[in-house]
């Protein structure tokens, strides 16, 4: 078995564990439509891939690269920062959304190996620098902290915090050190595997997933760090 097919099993798991999270505390009308968007994502994500649009588009105008992220990006931010962010955010427990982070330990591991490979440089690692890895692996540390009252919960949203910064940190870090016009990062071996089928997927789909995730926990975080305030707001008090 090719490490691409690996990936494409691990990739496969994180979409049907996101679909099981939306059947499960989603209503029915909320859950088809979380479902199609998904399903859309996925399809548009591999077709830009598989098609090689990602890797030909790197010396042209727009890149491969934004015409793969950019769209999704703004199609993912317009859910989660409007109406149906707040939905999520409501139905959705908490600690699932901090939990599920877990999912990025096989995107760190895919690029620690794709790094061996010499399609990623070690910017993208942890002996690089790269510490997502460690936010992944505490991720569950932090969705149970979720249930340990307002202290625990201000841990958690600082680790909500870190994690967005970390995110943020690797996203930089692979666009710097990919082949293109905005390699400033003069990084061996270039960033090379991200613009290749099915590793498009990670800042296509598990990037955007992640920083998905990281803004409806911080949507749903306000009431749970700051009960009192909210009960004041509620009665009118200052």
């Amino acid at each position: 078995m090719t490490f691409s097919t690996l990936f494409i099993a691990y990739l496969v798991a994180v979409a049907a564990a996101t679909a099981i999270v939306a059947r499960t505390w989603l209503d029915s009308r909320e859950a088809i439509t979380t479902l199609s968007v998904l399903a859309v994502w996925l399809a548009f994500t591999g077709w830009l891939g598989f098609t090689g649009i990602v890797g030909q588009r790197v010396d042209k105008f727009p890149p491969g690269i934004a015409l793969l992220t950019v769209p999704v990006l703004i199609v993912m931010l317009a859910l989660v920062l409007t109406h149906s962010g707040a939905v999520l955010a409501r139905r959705i427990p908490l600690s699932m959304l901090i939990g599920f982070q877990v999912y990025r330990v096989g995107v760190e591991f895919s690029l620690h190996h794709l790094s061996s490979l010499g399609l990623a440089p070690r910017l993208m690692t942890l002996e690089g620098g790269n510490i997502e890895i460690l936010v992944a692996v505490t991720a569950p540390v932090a969705a149970w902290l979720v249930s340990r009252g307002t202290p625990g919960r201000r841990i958690a949203w600082l680790w909500n915090v870190i994690g967005i910064l970390s995110l943020a940190n690797i996203v930089a870090r692979a666009v710097l050190t990919a082949p293109g016009p905005l390699r400033l990062i003069d990084a061996e071996p270039p960033g090379t595997a991200i613009l290749i089928f099915p590793f498009t997927f990670i800042p296509g789909f598990m990037a955007p997933l992640a920083l998905a995730l990281h803004i409806l926990a911080f949507r749903a975080f306000p009431a749970s760090i700051f009960p009192s305030s909210r009960r004041n707001r509620e009665n009118g008090l200052p």
